[in-house]
């Protein structure tokens, strides 16, 4: 009984040994499993990396890329830490968790990423694209490009007070630039005719010489020569017995009044130069206010404080005032260039004046000599 106990034994010890080796060389790679214990604590932070790339998912769906690319890393940690390319097929199962980014659930995650990038390019807090209020600046610099700043251009975007200053100005400037070019012939020619005047009468013997000299001339100096030679003619009877004394009187008067309404004659149209010169800066100042007062409604209208919204309509504003200076210098210049050469003709028919009264005086003495 013995002999028959240990035979069942040595028989299984026999089949174990046979078993193993034909294991063994059947899997050679098993040989190790005994490191297993190793490298799983080593390659298990790996799987736990993994996991955390559905985390960022969420947030954008480009970042979900660099997940699988992390849960990789895993193998090289765990073929480094076992030391032999052999023994780093085991901890392959480490990348187990990257179908978790790519898995089912992640477009979800990747959805309501694209659904936040919307909501927040609606608003324009999208930090990489700026939402749509970027886009309000093309949109301005094609509105300033759309203004046309020649003065045309200004006249037609102006308001309609504006506009208005700006033809009132206009007809000044035209009307001061029509006076100068007629005024400039005629107080030229007055002067002449008076200087010719004056100088006939200095040389003429007597006044009755003088008037024929000057003949049928309509210029206030030959008129004047005229009046003094008839109030003579006028006097003679009563001359005699009156004497001269009245008659110098009133030749002295015809001569003030012909200077008078000579001078007056030649000064029309100077009031409007005075008003032009004096008024326009002031008319233009006005245009400009108003201007400058709609840009500022226009600003607090639009709610923006950008510059070049608002040069366009402050231009326009300032070209009023332009027009005005343009107006007003040459008018104040015209006036002053005129106004002396108005003296200057008073003075060139003072003159004429003059020599008609000595001729007047020096024919009353001849005449008193003659009849004594």
């Amino acid at each position: 009984m013995p002999r028959l106990s240990t035979l069942p034994a040595s028989a299984l010890l026999v089949f174990g040994l046979a078993v193993g080796a034909v294991a063994q060389t059947a899997d050679p790679g098993q040989g190790a499993a005994p490191a297993a214990p190793v490298t799983a604590p080593l390659t298990a932070p790996a799987a736990e990396v993994a996991p955390a790339a559905p985390a960022v998912a969420p947030g954008t769906a480009p970042q979900t890329a660099p997940a699988g690319e992390v849960a990789p890393a895993a193998p090289a940690a765990g073929a480094a830490a076992t030391g032999t390319g052999s023994e780093a097929a085991p901890p392959a199962p480490a990348t187990d968790p990257a179908p978790a980014v790519t898995g089912p659930d992640a477009p979800a995650p990747a959805a309501e990423g694209a659904e936040a990038t919307e909501g927040l390019r609606e608003v324009g807090l999208d930090g990489r694209r700026g939402g749509d209020r970027p886009q309000a600046a093309p949109a301005a610099a094609a509105e300033v490009v759309a203004h046309d700043l020649s003065p045309e251009g200004m006249y037609r975007q102006a308001d309609a007070v504006v506009k208005a200053v700006m033809i009132l100005l206009a007809v000044a400037a035209f009307l001061t630039w029509t006076i100068f070019v007629f005024k400039m012939f005629e107080i030229g020619f007055a002067k002449a005719r008076a200087r010719r005047a004056a100088r006939l009468l200095n040389r003429a013997p007597s006044l009755d010489a003088a008037v024929r000299d000057l003949g049928n001339r309509s210029d206030p100096a030959a008129f004047l020569a005229r009046a003094i030679h008839e109030e003579y003619g006028r006097s003679d009877t009563i001359l005699d017995a009156a004497g001269a004394e009245g008659l110098k009187e009133r030749a002295v008067s015809i001569v003030g009044r012909v200077d008078a309404q000579a001078t007056a004659r030649l000064r029309r149209g100077m009031g409007v130069l005075a008003t032009v010169g004096s008024v326009s800066p002031f008319v233009g100042l006005f245009g400009t206010v108003w201007g400058i007062m709609n840009s500022f409604i226009g600003i607090a209208e639009s709610g923006t404080t950008n510059l070049a919204v608002v040069a366009p309509g402050i231009a326009e504003a300032l070209f009023a005032t332009a027009i005005g200076l343009v107006a007003a210098i040459p008018a104040v210049v015209i006036y002053n260039h005129f106004t002396r050469g108005i003296a200057a003709y008073k003075l060139n028919l003072g003159d004429a004046g003059a020599a008609a009264l000595r001729l007047l005086s020096r024919d009353i003495d001849f005449r008193h000599l003659k009849g004594n």
